[in-house]
């Protein structure tokens, strides 16, 4: 039972538990990017959902902008690390063990939802039914925030999603509000901005 959880990342999901606790983790910084930031300087709180949340670090950030948050990642050493940090800064959050694809354990409506650099990671099949997942969760008129890797080569292949193939996922249930192409360590990706329908 457990594998069929995680089928659509169990191979890589025990490479990230142990690059986390070998503290290789370079797309952890530890800091909330500004996109973020200037959506919560702008919207009152509400109901959160951060998808790929890692070790919590914009769980903790949108927490202390006064949303209720809820994290979800498939790591289990990250969804510890999170705990902790969020314990430690007395803040509370509901944090989850479990596959981004398969949230049937939660309940919405969000108002709110950041996925930075989870969604590409995922295979095609299991994409749809992240989209699925989060069309039932968003609340209509909620907003959705993406952050994803445009298509470049990465270890012997391409990884990645293209603007239209996001557009494709989310097309019947969120609105396109914004986009914006630029560059990480001189590959492109892009930041999404989507309101649910």
């Amino acid at each position: 039972m457990r594998y069929q959880r995680f089928a659509s990342l169990v191979p890589d999901r025990w490479k990230f538990e142990w690059l986390y606790w070998r503290r290789q983790t370079p797309w952890d910084t530890q800091i909330t990017p500004p996109e973020v930031m200037e959506f919560l300087a702008a919207k009152p709180p509400g109901k959160a959902l951060d998808l790929g949340c890692g070790t919590g670090t914009n769980a903790i950030t949108l927490a202390r902008h006064g949303w209720q948050v809820t994290g979800v990642d498939f790591a289990r050493r990250a969804i510890r690390l999170a705990r902790r940090k969020a314990e430690a800064a007395g803040l509370k959050i509901d944090f989850h063990v479990a596959d981004v694809a398969d949230l049937r354990m939660l309940d919405g409506p969000y108002d709110y939802a950041l996925d930075i650099g989870c969604l590409f990671g995922l295979s095609r099949e299991a994409r749809s039914r992240y989209a699925r997942e989060l069309a039932r969760l968003v609340r209509p008129g909620g907003d959705y925030m993406l952050y994803a890797w445009l298509p470049r080569p990465w270890k012997g292949s391409v990884y990645g999603m293209t603007c239209e193939e996001v557009e494709s996922l989310l097309k019947d249930n969120f609105e396109r509000d914004r986009l914006v192409i630029g560059q990480e360590k001189g590959f492109p990706s892009a930041w999404y901005w989507y309101r649910k329908r």
